[in-house]
C-alpha cells in the first residue's frame, strides 16, 4: 500500500458550518497550551482546522509558523488518525525554542486519535 503524504484542500475544514458542528459536537482533549476537538465525520478521511487567536499569538508570522508545524504533523500522520474531524487551538504564544515541546505537546494530544 502505498501513502500519499499530500495535503489537499478535501482535508481542510472550509466552512463556517463545518467549524461550528465540530465546535457543537466535539470531544475534547487538552494538555497546557493546546486544545484538539474532534467530532465523529462520514466521510472516508480525517480533516483539519487550526484556531489560533491574534490574541493569544500577536504576531502573524509566529501564528503562520504554528500553523504550518500542525498542518505538517497532520500531513505526515494522517493514515493513523481515525475517521474524525479536528480543530487544533492555540492558546498562548510558543517562541521558536520551544518547537520541540510543542510538537511532543501535539504528538501527545493526537495519540489519542490514532487507532
Amino acid at each position: 500500500m502505498i501513502i500519499k503524504f499530500s495535503f489537499k484542500k478535501k482535508l481542510k475544514l472550509l466552512t463556517s458550518l463545518q467549524y461550528k458542528n465540530v465546535f457543537k459536537n466535539s470531544y475534547q482533549v487538552r494538555f497546557k497550551k493546546i486544545i484538539i476537538l474532534g467530532c465523529k465525520n462520514y466521510i472516508n478521511y480525517p480533516r483539519l482546522g487550526i484556531s489560533i487567536k491574534k490574541k493569544d499569538v500577536k504576531k502573524s508570522y509566529q501564528r503562520n509558523y504554528l500553523k504550518r508545524l500542525i498542518r505538517e504533523f497532520f500531513r505526515l500522520h494522517k493514515e493513523n488518525f481515525l475517521l474524525m474531524d479536528f480543530i487544533v487551538i492555540v492558546k498562548k504564544k510558543f517562541s521558536r525554542l520551544e518547537n520541540r515541546i510543542f510538537l511532543r505537546n501535539l504528538k501527545y494530544l493526537w495519540s489519542r486519535y490514532y487507532f
